[in-house]
């Protein structure tokens, strides 16, 4: 028996970096997945490559296209999670966009395109996460991707901090509204995290004129990590679960550091 066995879950952002992570990890601990993501082909393929692993833990993957800004899109992906499981027990809000612009040079577009995902694609999760855990009468778990972004400003990435201050509030005003409920809400902060994302954001400084060659980035905040490295997604799959799991049941309106040690708060 698995942390999660017999639990229904929804991962958004999962057809790549830590939200495939967090959803492979879940199926290894027997749970019931939904990967959702916006990109439809790449979430399908995703899922139906770990079918195998689902049934080997006794349990069972959908997928679903999802564009998390938009309230009826993620009502549908509920609504399919819960013709396909039955349920819905715990609902991780990680999708999640980055586009560095220096500070004075950010525009309007870019902070309500960042806001838009990371803030109120949150908020809209929770939201519809928990009216279906309502409905049901069973509690349930809403799981929030926040950073170390989220704990202090950077100074090329700043409506990105902003949007994952945002996750810190939402999380806290979700837990104090949704305890009556026996929903709990709390979130994860990763630090410096090796995948697709890193690689495009590192593409991306460098544009800005904030690096000069590729991987400086990454090797100047390593350089901050008292772990000594940079962190791969399983390395914050063993948290995930827990949250996801009865283990946490007592924890709410928390956001758990998985940074290495970057920052200490």
């Amino acid at each position: 028996m698995g942390r999660v066995t017999g639990r229904s879950c929804i991962v958004t952002g999962a057809a790549q970096g830590i939200g495939r992570a967090i959803a492979e990890a879940l199926l290894d601990e027997g749970a019931d997945v939904c990967f959702a993501d916006i990109n439809g082909d790449k979430v399908a393929q995703v899922a139906t490559a770990n079918a195998e692993r689902s049934a080997q833990h006794g349990g069972k993957v959908t997928y679903a296209q999802v564009d998390v800004t938009d309230r009826g899109s993620v009502k549908a992906m509920i609504a399919h999670t819960v013709e396909r499981f039955g349920k819905l027990d715990v609902k991780f809000n990680n999708a999640g966009v980055n586009r560095p612009m220096n500070f004075l040079d950010v525009t309007e577009d870019n902070w309500n395109f960042i806001m838009g995902v990371n803030g109120l694609g949150c908020m809209i999760g929770m939201q519809e996460a928990a009216s279906q855990m309502i409905a049901q009468g069973t509690g349930g778990k809403i799981i929030n991707t926040a950073s170390i972004a989220s704990r202090q400003g950077f100074d090329n990435v700043a409506p990105y901090c902003a949007s994952k201050f945002a996750v810190v509030a939402l999380t806290q005003s979700g837990a104090r509204d949704l305890a009556k409920h026996n929903i709990t809400v709390t979130g994860f902060a990763p630090g410096v995290v090796a995948t697709e994302m890193w690689e495009q954001v590192d593409q991306d400084l460098m544009k800005i004129g904030a690096a000069e060659r590729p991987g400086q980035a990454m090797e100047e905040f390593s350089s901050e990590i008292l772990r000594g490295r940079v962190a791969k997604p399983d390395d914050i799959t063993g948290t995930t679960t827990y949250l996801a799991s009865r283990d946490s049941d007592y924890m709410t309106g928390q956001i758990v550091m998985i940074d290495g040690g970057m920052t200490l708060v």
